[in-house]
């Protein structure tokens, strides 16, 4: 079985407990994640073979993160080790109409040491048959966004399923480039789009509107400028509350508009990590469905994770499934 690859940031999560704001609080608990890592995990749950690749701190911690990692199967043999501290962010989760709130610390971290020469490509790629990158690496450093280009021109020559989550962070591009130069460059070796109109209009530099019409239109041109993207899926999420989303998917193939119906999310355990859910079911689903049902797969699996705590999915293939085929009412299974 050929392995899908994963290559970001591991980071640490540190939040009080319940929904305390750090003030009130005098416990944290920690969690390991990071948006690559949080996709193939998620995807290892679901019976695939997973290598990460990533840069963590040469210490405890950065030991701590590793055997976290290996506990859901996931190959860490690429992961190189640095002297600087694991990267680590603060989360303050909301309530009601209190929105939850992030602060990070991973400008000096570890996985910003990284380099192209510390990742042997050739051999990783040799065994893979997908790798997926987001927007969030190239933000971190020069080297991160090196490293991933070597990564990604080498999966192309190889005729290699190339994912994007072109997420746009801000406040991450601290180094100088320019992050629409680098996702455009990026996007350019990439063949499947996950991601809505905020991205495409920021690759762009367009003005498209939230309409279906509109995600349709903005998805052709997206394709038109970059020929090596075949298909385009969009996550929505329509907030009630802190504590009630509902979510629902669309997408654009070349050929056919799409769209799934809400799934109903009305008592929120954590929302960390449920994009990464979404990614991580489409990118499953687009081996073993047809476009539609990977949409509905990565929907359910995305809707799934807002039940567990931390950062990374738990749910499994048999448990997605059962959420599509209509159980939603949480009854125990006996």
């Amino acid at each position: 079985m050929k392995q899908i690859i994963t290559f970001g940031e591991v980071l640490m999560r540190l939040s009080p407990e319940g929904n305390k704001k750090f003030m009130q609080a005098n416990l944290l608990e920690f969690y390991f994640g990071g948006t690559e890592v949080n996709v193939g995990i998620s995807i290892a749950n679901f019976g695939e073979k997973v290598k990460h690749i990533s840069c963590v701190s040469d210490d405890f911690v950065g030991d701590t993160a590793i055997s976290y990692i290996q506990k859901f199967g996931v190959s860490t043999s690429a992961i190189v080790r640095s002297s600087k501290p694991l990267g680590v962010y603060f989360l303050e989760v909301g309530a009601v109409m209190r929105p939850s709130a992030i602060s990070y610390n991973r400008s000096h971290s570890s996985f910003s040491d990284i380099k192209p020469e510390m990742v042997k490509w050739e051999p990783i790629l040799k065994k893979a048959k997908w790798i997926h990158w987001t927007g969030i690496t190239p933000a971190l450093s020069k080297g991160a966004y090196d490293t991933l280009k070597t990564g990604l021109k080498l999966a192309k020559e190889k005729g290699i399923e190339v994912s994007a989550d072109p997420t746009y962070r801000k406040g991450l591009w601290k180094y100088g480039e320019n992050p629409k130069d680098v996702l455009s460059d990026l996007l350019s070796y990439s063949t499947i789009f996950i991601g809505g109109i905020n991205e495409i209009n920021e690759v762009l530099e367009t003005n498209y509107g939230y309409s279906n019409e509109d995600f349709i239109e903005a998805s052709k041109e997206l394709i038109k400028k970059f020929p090596s993207i075949k298909k385009v899926f969009d996550k929505i999420r329509t907030p009630i509350n802190s504590n009630w989303h509902k979510i629902r998917a669309r997408m654009w193939n070349g050929k056919e508009f799409r769209e799934t119906s809400d799934f109903d999310i009305t008592h929120i355990i954590d929302r960390i990590g449920t994009g990464d859910a979404f990614a991580a079911g489409l990118i499953y689903g687009l081996q073993k469905f047809d476009d539609c049902k990977s949409m509905e797969f990565a929907s359910a699996a995305c809707a799934l994770k807002h039940t567990y705590e931390g950062d990374v999915n738990y749910a499994t293939v048999p448990e997605v499934m059962g959420i599509l085929d209509g159980n939603t009412s949480g009854r125990f299974n006996r």
